[in-house]
């Protein structure tokens, strides 16, 4: 990046980092008026936070964080981008925040159908890889992407330019990530009868029937792929054998449901299709390191 580019970058920066602060004075999460965009600010170490995050673009904006999507972890901060481009099951913790210096950044959910246009529009870069498609990627952040979001957050001070302009700005945010470092990616996500979107057609099967019982060929065969074939794309975009998936996607529910729900191990287990609380127990202490009663009164200790 030329030097030029690196000031414009760090303009850009300055500015998004008081519209954040502006709307966020306090630590907490603030869904915007633009449909899909929210501010985040933490200033406090607390416990590994864990979702089931749909497919999104965060950008840090202020200090850093760790990530661990799939089986792989992630280490990020300010101007950088993590482009999540199918459901994942992920944990984090914010790096060093403090109350001088919170941790800030922005997110914007991705529309499959807006990449899927684009990509049938667009040409493929002449740069793109010959490698497995990754459900994940980790980047820089250039001055053209970071100002596109500055403007998408201007019009929080513009409520009634929302309806035209978001669309508008928020097209070329995918356009500018579909040609960036994540673009064969998302391209191969998003493009119709690719193996890749075979895998998340699956994914989105398993999000919407979690509490049944995973049969791998069935589903496989739900989107048309032999089963060794299924089994090595899965993972290649995840990071995680369907299996594996599965149950996190579980496990997952499982907690968010005991946390903000006030739901017990015994029916939260039941929530999300475990036939043995054994069972449940067992495989929740081994992800998530203490029993669910335990883990609970930890987190609502942060929390409070």
């Amino acid at each position: 990046m030329s030097a030029s580019d690196q000031r414009e970058l760090e303009r850009i920066n300055a500015q998004l980092k008081e519209t954040v602060l502006r709307r966020l004075p306090d630590p907490g999460t603030f869904d915007t008026d633009v449909n899909g965009l929210t501010f985040f600010r933490k200033q406090d170490v607390d416990c590994a936070s864990c979702s089931f995050g749909r497919p999104h673009v965060a950008i840090v904006v202020q200090g850093s964080k760790c990530a661990v999507i799939g089986a792989q972890e992630y280490r990020y901060g300010e101007n950088q981008y993590l482009i999540t481009g199918v459901d994942m099951p992920s944990s984090f913790y914010i790096l060093n925040p403090s109350p001088e210096k919170p941790f800030l950044a922005v997110s914007l959910d991705l529309d499959g159908y807006l990449l899927t246009q684009l990509a049938a529009e667009v040409p493929p870069s002449v740069r793109s890889e010959n490698r497995p498609c990754q459900g994940v990627t980790l980047a820089n952040a250039e001055p053209d992407l970071l100002g596109a979001f500055l403007r998408l957050t201007d019009l929080l001070d513009k409520p009634e330019q929302i309806p035209v302009r978001a669309p508008i700005i928020i097209r070329e945010i995918h356009y500018l990530l579909l040609i960036g470092p994540g673009g064969n990616d998302l391209r191969q996500l998003n493009t119709l009868s690719t193996q890749s979107n075979q895998i998340a057609q699956a994914i989105s099967w398993l999000r919407k029937n979690y509490r049944e019982s995973l049969q791998v060929d069935e589903l496989a065969r739900r989107v048309n792929m032999a089963t060794s074939t299924f089994h090595r794309h899965f993972k290649e975009i995840t990071g995680l054998s369907p299996l594996q998936y599965h149950k996190r996607l579980r496990l997952y529910e499982a907690q968010r449901l005991m946390l903000t729900e006030n739901h017990n191990a015994s029916s939260a287990s039941l929530a999300v299709g475990y036939e043995s609380g054994t069972q449940f127990n067992r495989e929740y202490k081994r992800l998530f390191g203490e029993p669910p009663h335990r883990d609970m009164s930890q987190r609502r200790v942060h929390i409070q």
